[in-house]
């Protein structure tokens, strides 16, 4: 089963997808400094919780690239920070963006105090890419959990795209599809189109073809009639931030699907890392809502489709209460509510390990 890789690092510099330009052209671009970054953060030509991530993590190695073997080590980490909290600001709702920036300024505290400035790009390379490889560590292990979840199902409903190309390979939502494909069984997957941007369209239905996976491309407002007609058994999404209380901030749209789901009675999921549980934001109220251009909606894709001078309403994501969400799949396992408990436990431990396994 062919997955495609979103991120990586070559020949000192990071090679992504540029996944605007999906489905029409699959474009490897190359990144060698940190307003490159920035901007293919903020202009989605790297998106997903996950792999923005791990973009911001490389991007951190790009800034200092240049930074004289002959300089402080108090200069280089002033200036690292620097640069992380610039790419910080790229997106702000995704935590998974912030954490990747916070880690890498702590490794870089800790190599400060005894090492050179050598030891110092080596040290942090190294933190970075080890970022990418818990990545696809998790999305396995995500896929694992989620397949046996979901081991009665036959086909789900999906929004946006939380498969590889959200993360460094596996993703997300779509992980436990990947990880049951490789144990011989297959799930059909609807996906909306997800407008504005038509992530589902362009991205989830290009890459689960590429795959060898059964979709069905729909539009939005049609998961209402794909669940009465028993399409479907369950749904299953990716976070960009989840509260300490399980509210769950998502594409815009997720909330709606998830209040579909609700009303037939169909289990709706939430696959994430540990990484994008925000445990210092209590509930959904204190999550920032990314809003975006106006021409996304007026001129989408180049074609005016609407008046000229009207006003637009256009936040990136929505926020879902806890009690409309199932249940959580992470790497540790499946949580189930009271969310407000069983995160603690999972997530509590730490972003880098600990925790516990797995909560039933």
């Amino acid at each position: 089963m062919k997955r495609l890789k979103t991120i990586d690092w070559a020949d000192d510099g990071v090679v992504i997808i540029d996944q605007t330009r999906l489905p029409g052209e699959l474009l490897y671009r190359r990144i060698d400094d940190v307003e490159a970054m920035f901007h293919a953060i903020r202009e989605l030509r790297v998106r997903g919780a996950p792999a923005i991530g791990i973009a911001a993590a490389f991007g951190c190695c790009l800034s200092i690239a240049d930074f004289p073997e002959h300089g402080s080590a108090h200069d280089l980490l002033i200036l690292l920070e620097k640069n992380g909290d610039f790419l910080a600001d790229a997106r702000p709702t995704a935590v998974n963006l912030v954490w990747a920036v916070n880690r890498m300024k702590k490794r870089a505290r800790e190599l400060a105090r005894s090492s050179t400035i050598a030891a110092m790009k080596q040290g942090l390379h190294a933190e970075a890419v080890a970022i990418l490889e818990e990545d696809r560590r998790m999305g396995r292990s995500i896929g694992e959990h989620g397949a046996r979840l979901l081991s009665d199902v036959s086909s789900i409903l999906t929004h946006c795209n939380a498969g590889g190309l959200a993360t460094a390979e596996y993703g997300t939502a779509l992980a436990p599809v990947y990880v049951a494909a490789e144990q011989g069984k297959v799930f059909t997957v609807y996906a909306d189109e997800t407008r504005p941007l038509l992530q589902g369209a362009r991205i989830t239905a290009f890459e689960l073809q590429q795959a060898g996976i059964p979709v069905i491309l729909m539009c939005d407002n049609m998961a209402a009639t794909v669940m009465a007609q028993g399409k479907v058994q369950a749904a299953i999404v990716g976070a960009d931030r989840i509260a300490a209380n399980g509210d769950t901030a998502n594409k815009i749209g997720t909330y709606g699907v998830a209040l579909l789901a609700k009303a037939h009675r169909l289990p709706f999921y939430v696959a994430a890392p540990s990484s994008t549980f925000d445990l210092n934001c209590p509930t959904g109220k204190g999550i920032p809502i990314e809003e975006r251009e106006a021409e996304e909606i007026t001129c989408g894709f180049g074609k005016r489709t609407a008046p000229d001078n009207v006003a637009v309403f256009n936040p990136a994501f929505d926020v879902t209460p806890a009690e409309l969400i199932s249940a959580f799949v992470t790497e540790r396992g499946v949580v189930r509510p009271p969310f407000t408990e069983t995160i603690k436990k999972v997530v509590g431990g730490g972003r880098d390990g600990g925790g516990s396994l797995l909560i039933r």
